[in-house]
């Protein structure tokens, strides 16, 4: 299980918008989303697995989750971040929290820098319902 650090103020949220559709988080699809290859889906398991996927379809996230992991300690701050996919700090930030808000990535703030780890278990939950 997943465990976000919140901001004070901050509520969790169930669905997150990507591209104009909403996303539930990848544990709540994982959990009521039987795997693929089992039976057929019902088109509303289909649309909230294909829009989790757009989460990770892009490939900036997909090179965040990477690059990520392969830190020390399994952790990076953003300032980590930017230089190695040569993006601005606010196009970066905006895929953290589109990372975050899927339940892919954990958040905590140190001072005025946050911290990202990625959530194995979301991971790998997404890949039992790929089947």
């Amino acid at each position: 299980m997943a465990i976000d650090v919140l901001q004070p103020g901050m509520m969790p949220r169930a669905s997150i918008s990507v591209n104009m559709l909403r996303v539930q988080t990848i544990a709540t699809i994982t959990a009521s989303c039987p795997p693929l290859l089992q039976e057929p889906l019902a088109a509303e398991d289909a649309e909230q697995l294909g829009a989790a996927l757009k989460v990770i379809a892009d490939p900036a996230r997909l090179r965040l989750l990477s690059l990520i992991r392969a830190q020390p300690g399994h952790e990076a701050c953003v300032c980590h971040l930017t230089e190695p996919l040569g993006l601005s700090q606010p196009t970066v930030s905006h895929h953290l929290k589109v990372l975050l808000q899927a339940g892919l990535v954990e958040r905590e703030q140190r001072g005025s820098w946050a911290y990202f780890r990625v959530v194995p278990e979301q991971l790998h939950a997404l890949r039992d319902v790929l089947g």
